[in-house]
């Protein structure tokens, strides 16, 4: 009996020393700096286009399999709603108002990112006239980054009635 608990032992201490001196899973290194300064390009680009009433500019954000889910409105699916939805917008748009995007908090897992950001709406003058935050669900496709979900809510107060 003493020698199979010997036995066993040693090789319980063998297994032990193996997994211990096995190479440790590489983990991929993330620039952080390098996919924020993307992604905040991103959303610059995006106000940009929303200010220069480019819909083709605004829509660059988005991969052409997006949803988008906003205030008050059912998601609109596919890149090409999209579009349409945003010249739209810009047709009807005489306010001459601009919106500012800003990352927050950005989660990044292999080719996948996750952004946290806040909006700022101002009117021709430079006041402040409404605010928000969003949250956009980015992929890596073909090399860089494109927007696949995003939605977006309002600090505003909700009207009565509603």
């Amino acid at each position: 009996m003493r020698q199979k608990i010997g036995l066993f032992g040693f090789l319980l201490g063998m297994a032990l020393t193996f997994v211990g001196c096995a190479p440790a899973e590489k983990k991929e290194t993330v620039d952080m700096e390098k996919i924020t300064s993307e992604i905040q390009a991103m959303e610059d680009a995006y106000s940009a286009g929303e200010k220069a009433k480019d819909a083709d500019a605004v829509v660059a954000y988005y991969s052409d399999d997006a949803i988008s889910y906003s205030r008050n409105r059912k998601p609109i699916v596919g890149k090409a709603s999209i579009r349409e939805y945003i010249a739209n917008n810009i047709a009807k748009d005489t306010t001459e108002n601009y919106s500012v995007y800003k990352i927050v908090d950005l989660f990044v897992e292999g080719d996948s990112a996750v952004e946290i950001g806040s909006w700022t709406d101002f009117d021709a003058s430079g006041k402040q006239v409404e605010n928000g935050n969003y949250m956009s669900y980015f992929q890596k496709r073909d090399g860089k980054y494109v927007c696949i979900r995003d939605m977006s809510t309002t600090t505003a107060a909700v009207k009565s009635g509603m």
